[in-house]
């Protein structure tokens, strides 16, 4: 049956995957590929969030940079065995995207913990965790902000990535990395992250002795910058919709506070489905197809695909088909129905 898929299908099916683990069950299902591999999901263990709580409650750049010094270390080796894992297939890698708050800690014993680690008082570490408080987080310090302010950040993640890449290559494992800038809605901030990736990037080639084809693109999931891909198009080489946040801020809903409402909605016939379950093609869809045709204007080979949620529900895929997107992503064990998607919206198309 999946070979049969794969037959008839033009649109191809990646996975979203943060660990290697994830990445060899999506491969044993067929993905051709990584669409969003989120980095910030990988520094939840011991150690990693240690260093990771330290870089963001650090009060410079020197401690910061020091911080990400031992980042590195760790990144670099989760790329290497992800990218090793889908050697050969593209890996799409989202620079770090977290909301702050969600990393520092917030109970008392760990605040000790943090504050002893750190070298400073009780009273300062939790003075910086309230400076780092946000009224609506989803919307505040994260993305391509985050590195546009704090650029280390961006810097250590390059050579995390790339470096990793350069180790493979000297294996004679393919890599075919994709640098993803999440957030933008404002070409100029995708401009200034870029500067700094291709910066790094020459550094790293430098330092390793080889060179590797590597991509810098971005994820659509602010409405300007689906009515600017036009002009963002001019600097990334590829678009991923991010539909769960592009929902929510087409929507104005938020999707962790949706269920207070949802069930009435959905009961009295307000919403047929839930937005975030099955991808809104008149609204939402709208802006992906609008995005698609503007970023294809300036830059024909514009590559295009979504790694929302949506990548794996099958009416989602088929309109991801007929607007002409190379690629869905999707969890590890939904790439077999998002295969069989692709192929029934090919044969549909045809009849």
């Amino acid at each position: 049956l999946m070979a049969l898929a794969d037959k008839h299908a033009r649109l191809q099916v990646r996975t979203n995957a943060d660990t290697p683990r994830d990445a060899a069950t999506a491969r044993s299902f067929g993905a051709v590929g990584i669409g969003l591999c989120r980095t910030e999901h990988m520094f939840f263990e011991a150690e990693k969030i240690k260093a990771m709580r330290e870089m963001i409650l650090s009060e410079n750049e020197e401690g910061r940079v020091k911080a990400l010094e031992k980042i590195l270390p760790y990144q670099r080796k989760d790329f290497y065995e992800i990218f090793k894992v889908m050697q050969g297939l593209p890996v799409t890698v989202r620079l770090l995207d977290p909301p702050l708050h969600e990393f520092v800690p917030h109970d008392v014993k760990q605040q000790e913990e943090m504050a002893e680690a750190m070298g400073i008082d009780l009273a300062t570490l939790t003075a910086r965790i309230e400076k780092l408080n946000e009224q609506n987080p989803m919307l505040g310090h994260r993305g391509c902000r985050l590195g546009n302010t704090f650029p280390e950040i961006t810097r250590m993640q390059t050579r995390a990535i790339l470096g990793a890449c350069c180790q493979l290559q000297k294996e004679g494992i393919e890599t075919h990395p994709e640098i993803m800038v999440p957030l933008v809605g404002i070409l100029y901030e995708f401009k200034q992250q870029e500067e700094v990736i291709r910066a790094t990037a020459e550094k790293v080639f430098e330092e390793e002795g080889v060179r590797l084809d590597f991509k810098v693109g971005t994820m659509i999931e602010i409405p300007r910058a689906a009515l600017t891909a036009d002009r963002i198009a001019s600097s990334a080489e590829f678009f991923s919709f991010g539909t769960n946040d592009l929902t929510q801020m087409t929507f104005g809903y938020s999707r962790d506070d949706i269920a207070s409402f949802l069930p009435h909605y959905l009961e009295q016939k307000i919403l047929k489905v839930d937005p975030f379950q099955v991808l809104d093609q008149k609204g939402v869809g709208q802006l992906i197809s609008m995005a698609t045709e503007r970023g294809r204007a300036i830059r024909p080979e514009l590559k295009v695909g979504i790694c929302g949620e949506h990548g794996g529900e099958p009416s989602s895929v088929k309109f991801c088909h007929r607007v002409g997107l190379n690629y869905v992503s999707c969890s590890p064990f939904r790439v077999p129905i998002a295969r069989v998607a692709a192929a029934q919206a090919a044969i549909e198309e045809r009849k």
